[in-house]
């Protein structure tokens, strides 16, 4: 694809980075911000304070704005039960549902030998550490019900089994593959309440 300058063919490339998004779509937003310069100066500052001002959650790794996110220090929420899950999306659609109480584990990703990345590489060293040298009763694995998905909650299972928790998985009313972020409320509410014991998953 040939570009009339290179300000242009820059624009396009770090655009087209987005998933999702080609050259010609990125063109067209490029077009698009050049046409509305207010619009591209508001996009350009919330990146800006997107990058620099976000911080996490020394306990869950949830984005928050001090050491603790809201959820973390909620006094009424739960901290004896802990839902793991890859990454902040999971938790908007969870607390959508209005079905959950407890505290959150944002472990960042999946174990994915693939792709390189295993447990090191994602905050599962510090969840078992947490559980250790706590008094949670109940682990929740809300994780995507994939290959990846499962053999990181086998990963975590393994590392606490020896703990005498209660370990569950939601319902798999989700479907096999499927994303929690694109589960309809009621079906990501239901299987949060129907959930089940992991290591009875494990026999079927």
């Amino acid at each position: 694809m040939n570009f009339p300058s290179s300000v242009i063919k820059n624009a396009v490339d770090a655009i087209s980075n987005f998933p999702g998004i080609g050259k010609k779509t990125a063109l067209r937003l490029v077009i698009y911000l050049l046409r509305n310069k207010k619009i591209a100066y508001n996009i350009a500052d919330s990146i800006k304070k997107l990058i620099e001002e976000t911080t996490y959650c020394e306990n869950c790794h949830n984005i928050s704005k001090a050491k603790l996110c809201d959820i973390c220090n909620n006094e009424e929420r739960d901290k004896l039960t802990i839902c793991v899950v890859e990454d902040i999306r999971d938790i908007i659609a969870i607390e959508n549902t209005m079905q959950y109480k407890g505290h959150y584990h944002v472990i960042g990703g999946l174990i994915s030998p693939i792709d390189g990345i295993g447990p090191s590489d994602l905050n599962i060293n510090n969840l078992i550490q947490k559980i250790t040298n706590s008094n949670v009763k109940e682990i929740i694995f809300a994780l995507c019900a994939s290959i990846e998905g499962e053999t990181t909650s086998y990963y975590i299972y393994k590392q606490i089994k020896q703990l005498q928790l209660k370990v569950t998985t939601i319902s798999k009313g989700i479907s096999i593959g499927g994303e929690l972020e694109y589960t309809d409320q009621i079906t990501l509410g239901r299987a949060l309440i129907n959930r089940y014991s992991f290591e009875n998953s494990l026999k079927q």
